[in-house]
């Protein structure tokens, strides 16, 4: 009878101890869902090519049909990935330019690079 007691007592310390002395593994977060109202901007895609000239720090698009998008400043730009380019993009390299229309002024969102 002391042995079965003792052995169901270590058993039970057992499986108390890691709950006692370790980190707990699990974390549950509960999040609040977020309403936003309003219209969502109309997004348009256009392809086009880097231009042979690129100033610093701007990405300069040309386009059979619209011209020439001017890009400024970086983090606009991504790879077919989603991963965003630290480096420049080469002349004549194909791009999709995403703009977004919202209340009627469109702008150029972001640059995928194919």
């Amino acid at each position: 009878m002391i042995v079965k007691t003792t052995i169901i007592g270590i058993a039970c310390c057992a499986l108390v101890a890691p709950l006692a002395f370790g980190k707990d593994s699990q974390t549950v977060t509960f999040e609040k869902g977020v309403t936003v109202a309003g219209a969502a901007p109309v997004t348009t895609v256009e392809r086009g090519e880097a231009a042979s000239y690129q100033p610093p720090k701007t990405l300069v698009v040309r386009n059979e049909g619209s011209g020439l998008y001017v890009l400024d400043g970086k983090g606009h730009v991504f790879d077919s990935k989603g991963t965003r380019l630290q480096s420049r993009v080469r002349p004549g390299a194909h791009v999709q330019v995403y703009f977004a229309n919202n209340r009627g002024v469109r702008t150029v969102d972001h640059v995928v690079v194919d």
